[in-house]
């Protein structure tokens, strides 16, 4: 299982939002490129990226930036989100060197963007599910839709995305816990990877995940929790890794 860094971009800077509120927002870096290489030198194994302006806006706002972190760490993979609402913008990041486009609004709006930027990226396209009470949130998490977050899951199960990011707001930079049950829900019903996200604070969250990990749970995406300190990358990566050659070890999954 994969502990993934979070960067999100806001003005050019490195913040971390309270449950999506963009004027709830702590500024921890004035230059994103020097945090990812904080993260890489700390053995990250993928970074996180979210345009926090592009998702609102529609259309990327931080490309320069994002093109910037992988040019000074080209052999990082990236997975970034927030603003792609097009097959265009889609092409540009990957060729650009990102390894995964994120569709988070445009899932919801436009499904049939999903299998079709899966048919022309396979292997690079992950659906970003953000669910606010159960319910999907869209345009930056400042929305809430009708659709069940499982019921949307499932829709993506047979589309080819590479994996489902699933996001619980109500707990994202809040440091309240990873919902590992929701998480677990998610994973079953989609029936692809799923990556854990929104919520982790300690290692008792990575112990969780991992415990839970059978059911396709890939990696974890830690923001706050990294900025702040209650968190050590590599020790959480240790952790993981402990566990996954434990169940191997044991014959598991």
């Amino acid at each position: 299982m994969l502990m993934i860094p979070a960067i999100d971009l806001k003005e050019g800077r490195c913040v971390r939002l309270r449950q999506g509120r963009m004027d709830d927002d702590t500024v921890f870096s004035a230059d994103p490129v020097a945090v990812a290489g904080r993260w890489y030198d700390a053995g990250a194994r993928r970074l996180h990226l979210v345009d926090l302006d592009g998702a609102f806006a529609g259309v990327p706002r931080h490309a320069e930036v994002i093109a910037a972190i992988h040019d000074a760490y080209p052999e990082l993979p990236l997975q970034v989100g927030g603003g792609i609402r097009d097959l265009a913008t889609l092409e540009a990041y990957l060729d650009a060197g990102v390894s995964w486009g994120i569709i988070g609004t445009q899932a919801v709006r436009e499904p049939a963007l999903v299998a079709t930027a899966c048919e022309q990226f396979p292997g690079q396209i992950i659906v970003g599910l953000d669910a606010r009470a159960g319910r999907v949130a869209v345009e930056g998490w400042a929305e809430s839709s009708d659709l069940d977050a499982v019921d949307f899951a499932r829709r993506f199960a047979r589309s080819g995305v590479a994996a489902i990011i699933y996001t619980d707001i109500g707990r994202d930079g809040m440091l309240q816990g990873v919902n590992v049950e929701a998480t677990v829900r998610i994973a079953r019903a989609a029936g692809v990877p799923v990556i854990a996200s929104g919520g982790m604070k300690s290692l008792d969250d990575v112990r969780r995940l991992a415990e839970a990990a059978e059911p396709g749970i890939v990696g974890a995406i830690i923001g706050r929790a990294l900025y702040e300190g209650a968190i050590e990358l590599a020790e959480a990566q240790q952790l993981a890794d402990n566990y996954a050659l434990q169940f191997r070890h044991s014959g598991g999954w």
